[in-house]
């Protein structure tokens, strides 16, 4: 850790180093002029010199100023979800790796224990080891939510499928997944982003909308990728800012679109439904390969 820290703060100490040289310049400077004004003497040519160097040591600073908040929105939008990506990654494989050896670990001595114990604790033993498989199987589920390794592998439309069936089984949602075309040509990133805005509005589905049937489309166009997600459930008022209004979920959505030069639109009425309509448009390079169909997925 304290390795990694070496090199900033050194460059911050060299900064802070030239701030201050730039501001006694400044101050000198001053003070010279000051006192030649007062004795009405000329200017010498060591204190010119002396006013260029502030000046350029403030044109540096400006300069250094400018660069650091140049960042466009979306980039910045950008960064922080990569950022927030690598975050669960980390965190997935923290749950899979070692929460999920202790647990694997603590139900085979569970077993190992079991056999040898007399018959009247055998019950209490066996409910303990379905706690432990109950408990075992949420780390994962939560693991393959937060870091969907198969999405690489499987591609886009397998992995939603997925995640539909994991998330869902135990609701009484009426889903399909309709895609009638190979989704060649979409990158890492669209994918990803994809698949969140999905996870997201599934999520906020079943925690708000009461809704009986669940619709999502995922279809390749001449402009990009089209993700339609629509339920028939209770419905809301969308908020022209989202981030504002604490709508979360939302604003996220609109980040990993924007992020990607996409579009996302929101359509609402109370006691209608949502819909959900995002398009992620093709990036230059692979414009001419996403019109035509490929034999696999990405």
């Amino acid at each position: 850790m304290f390795p990694r820290l070496k090199i900033p703060l050194r460059c911050r100490s060299r900064a802070t180093l030239l701030c201050w040289a730039t501001a006694s310049l400044c101050v000198v400077s001053l003070i010279a002029n000051l006192l030649l004004f007062v004795a009405g003497k000329p200017l010498p040519a060591a204190l010119v010199l002396l006013q260029l160097l502030a000046t350029l040591g403030v044109g540096w600073h400006l300069r250094r100023g400018a660069r650091s908040i140049s960042l466009r929105p979306a980039e910045l939008a950008d960064r922080m979800l990569k950022v927030q990506e690598g975050e669960r990654q980390h965190l997935s494989r923290e749950l899979h790796d070692d929460i999920g050896q202790l647990l694997t670990a603590a139900k085979l001595q569970l077993q190992w224990l079991q056999r040898r114990l007399p018959e009247d604790l055998q019950a209490p033993c066996s409910t303990l080891r379905g706690t432990l498989d109950d408990t075992l199987s949420k780390v994962r589920d939560v693991s393959a939510i937060l870091n969907p390794r198969q999405l690489a592998s499987l591609g886009l439309e397998a992995s939603l499928r997925a995640h539909l069936v994991r998330t869902l089984a135990t609701s009484e949602v009426h889903w399909s997944l309709e895609c009638q075309q190979r989704l060649g040509g979409i990158t890492e990133e669209v994918a990803m982003a994809a698949f969140r805005i999905t996870q997201e509005a599934v999520t906020n589905m079943l925690r708000h909308a009461q809704a009986n049937n669940l619709t999502i489309r995922l279809q390749r166009g001449p402009d990009g990728l089209t993700l339609s997600i629509k339920d028939d459930g209770v419905g809301f008022i969308p908020a022209a800012n989202p981030a504002e209004a604490g709508q979360r979920g939302m604003a996220g959505m609109q980040e990993r679109a924007t992020a990607l030069n996409g579009s996302l639109e929101i359509t609402s009425q109370l006691g209608l439904g949502t819909l959900i309509e995002v398009v992620f448009p093709w990036p230059p390079r692979t414009h001419e390969r996403a019109r035509t169909p490929v034999a696999h997925d990405l």
